[in-house]
């Protein structure tokens, strides 16, 4: 059985490596890497079987190499920012349109959270690479097809005959889709990444009429699990001895109370929830709604009727956030739940899969120096999180999906990125180099006492942000690389 816990290998061949590393095309020349060659070779797949190559992203891995002086760094950073080009996507032409598929790792599925949080760092290099730009529009139009199959599903496969190894789930599992978990996430992220790309290209080719009939099917989804009137048509069971795989009262989840706020059954780790409003995804929300107003306010898209119910819905959410999920901790002052019920009952935590509290200003959804996020963060980033950890081995953020004493590289990448505090960054940054336990990537989870055990060989996600935090620093905190020692 496949599952996010399972272990594949991420081949390399020693010789290719070898002759690969020595070219200009990993920026070795550098006169900061005064270590021998043999120490670091690099973990990439020979360019022959690399998925997709981008001129933009192996020129940009060259320029910021130089900028590192921490060879073991720089060795990660040129393994890992390229890893979801090098080994997760496939794409073709399909009916006259770029259509890219976009697999987790060592997952054959697409999840449409995994998928645009692995090629969003490349979302600023689309302008430079016309290549790159036609994966990004094709992640988009695959997206799409996705949302149109089921927007309650949160992961699918390329072929939509294919079926599924949970198809015995109870809830209404069609060919074509992996898994059918409810989360807000899933259909904020492909809005996301759409409106990323237009910002960055001007490009508004891709707002086709099947996105918009997409667009469309994420309000009325939204509207359904806001849960007014009745609990809408989602419901998920699964017989499984993993509790959080399974969903309470007849698969409808512990009972809400009508509030604005929307229900995800489902956390972005694809654990269920404890109360339906998840507090990040529902802020993600409000950051999305407004992008569809902004996309569906120009000209050429015009849109009034769709505006005005993404804008209503966008109140009836903040509404249901102001009203419900500020708390006042005893310690830190007010400070975002993670899940609230609307009857008054809140979840303090956070975990590491995004959004998540910690990660807020990374989605846009608050300001980094606001003081309700930064008391969260304190709570967030201290023993006041049950699944905040310190050992040996690091410290930082994990979660139910991997079990306790399991940190993820992720939450440290997050809070890196998040983090206006230059030692804090030095810190994470230090930590991360720690955690690769000499594979040369990032992993999902690792003990916190022993960093080899760890969790997922090949996680693109986690190695491509990591990549993403290495740009974010070189070109805001660009002192922290040379620092050799760091």
């Amino acid at each position: 059985m496949q599952s996010r816990r399972k272990f594949i290998k991420n081949a390399g061949i020693f010789s290719a490596g070898l002759l690969a590393i020595q070219t200009d095309a990993f920026g070795m020349q550098s006169d900061t890497f005064n270590f021998a060659l043999k120490d670091f070779i690099t973990k990439r797949p020979p360019v022959a079987e690399r998925k997709f190559t981008s001129k933009a992203i192996e020129a940009a891995i060259v320029r910021i190499k130089k900028q590192i002086a921490n060879p073991e760094l720089a060795w990660l950073f040129e393994n890992c920012f390229p890893n979801t080009l090098d080994t997760t996507v496939d794409f073709e032409i399909i009916d006259g349109k770029p259509d890219t598929y976009v697999i987790t790792g060592d997952i054959d599925a697409m999840w449409l959270r995994d998928s645009t949080a692995q090629i969003w760092p490349y979302i600023p290099f689309v302008k430079e690479d016309k290549k790159l730009a036609e994966l990004v529009k094709g992640v988009i139009n695959r997206q799409t097809k996705c949302i149109l199959l089921d927007p309650y599903a949160n992961a699918f496969y390329k072929d939509f005959n294919q079926v599924s190894e949970w198809k015995n789930d109870m809830t209404k599992m069609q060919p074509g889709i992996h898994e059918r978990k409810w989360e807000i996430d899933s259909l904020c992220y492909p809005i996301r990444l759409a409106h990323g790309y237009w910002k960055e290209t001007g490009d508004i080719s891709l707002f086709d009429s099947k996105w918009k009939e997409a667009m469309l099917l994420v309000l009325q989804t939204f509207k359904e699990q806001q849960r007014m009137h009745d609990k809408g048509p989602y419901n998920f069971q699964r017989v499984t001895a993993w509790a959080t795989d399974g969903v309470p009262l007849g698969g409808y989840g512990y009972p809400v109370k009508p509030c604005g706020l929307i229900v995800s059954t489902f956390r972005p780790s694809d654990d269920s929830t404890l109360f339906g409003y998840l507090i990040p995804s529902n802020m993600f929300a409000i950051e999305v709604l407004g992008y569809l107003q902004e996309i569906f306010s120009l000209p050429a898209l015009l849109d009034k009727d769709l505006v005005a119910k993404a804008k209503e819905m966008q109140g009836q959410v903040q509404k249901g956030l102001e009203e419900n999920a500020i708390i006042d901790h005893p310690k830190f002052g007010k400070i975002i739940a993670f899940e609230v019920n609307g009857y008054g009952s809140f979840h303090m935590m956070d975990d590491a899969n995004v959004p998540s509290l910690l990660s807020l200003p990374y989605l846009g959804a608050i300001e980094p120096d606001n003081q309700l996020y930064l008391n969260t963060r304190k709570v967030v980033l201290s023993e006041n999180n049950p699944f905040f950890y310190k050992g040996k081995a690091g410290e930082g953020v994990g979660g139910p999906h991997t079990g306790t004493d399991t940190i993820w590289p992720m939450s440290i990448v997050l809070r890196a990125i998040t983090s206006v505090d230059e030692q804090e960054i030095k810190h994470c940054i230090s930590n991360l180099i720690k955690t690769n336990a000499d594979t040369g990537f990032m992993h999902e989870s690792f003990h916190k006492d022993d960093v080899t055990k760890f969790t997922r060989k090949w996680f693109a996600w986690a190695n491509t942000l990591f990549g993403e935090m290495i740009v974010h620093t070189s070109i805001h905190y660009p002192q922290i690389l040379k620092d050799k020692n760091i």
